[in-house]
């Protein structure tokens, strides 16, 4: 069981804060020779699997390295395009490292804002007006739990679906923000935090969860 990592987002749906705990991305190296068997597409300024999937390589999984050498986006480290350099005979054989990219963090804003919209989008289809929201979303590999205050900021936290009582650690990660964010006299409400004391005590409740099943935090 794990956590993997809390977001914090305002009342206007601006993401504040956001930590990484636990990430677990599975990355599969491979040799391949000439003709490169696995169809590939740009999307997003990265090179990623869009047909072909075999030893562990899935449709969306993104070219991380190439030889060894980590790429940047869509190029080598030395500016060569990596679609031409795939499509050349001359550069076969060659090892490939596939994954799924860490994201960065416009991307992390963006899903932010776009869980806000979702939130609201759940309390308004619901039948009964003092709907929470969405309080939950499930998949196979992780759940993602949300708890808003009653002035409209969102705790999320994204954990392994067999972690238990999250309910309580939201709760913790409220009285952390209370205590070392609105208290703090620097601090200015619904702008980033950016505070030594509220990183520490965070990661503590979240260590301390996984360690005691949050049953004693």
């Amino acid at each position: 069981m794990a956590i993997y990592s809390v977001y914090i987002i305002n009342k206007a749906g601006g993401l504040i804060y956001q930590y990484d705990h636990f990430t677990n991305r599975p990355e599969v190296e491979k040799t391949f020779s000439f003709p490169f068997e696995i169809v590939l597409k740009v999307f997003d300024e990265k090179v990623v699997v869009a047909f072909g999937e075999r030893d562990g390589i899935k449709v969306g999984h993104t070219v991380l390295a190439i030889n060894g050498k980590p790429v940047e986006g869509r190029y080598l480290q030395d500016g060569r395009d990596i679609m031409e350099f795939l499509a050349s005979p001359e550069n076969f054989p060659l090892d490939v490292k596939f994954g799924r990219p860490k994201l960065t963090t416009n991307e992390k804003i963006m899903l932010a804002s776009m869980f806000h919209s979702l939130f609201a989008i759940g309390s308004q289809l619901s039948p009964d007006l003092r709907s929470s929201g969405i309080e939950v979303l499930e998949t196979d590999t992780f759940k993602l739990h949300c708890h808003q205050t009653m002035t409209g900021v969102k705790f999320i936290v994204i954990a392994d679906p067999k972690q238990a009582h999250i309910d309580v650690l939201l709760k913790k990660l409220y009285e952390v923000y209370t205590d070392f964010a609105l208290k703090n006299p620097f601090y200015s409400l619904d702008m980033p935090i950016r505070c030594d004391l509220f990183d520490s005590n965070l990661q503590g409740a979240i260590e301390q969860s996984e360690k005691l099943g949050i049953s004693n935090i």
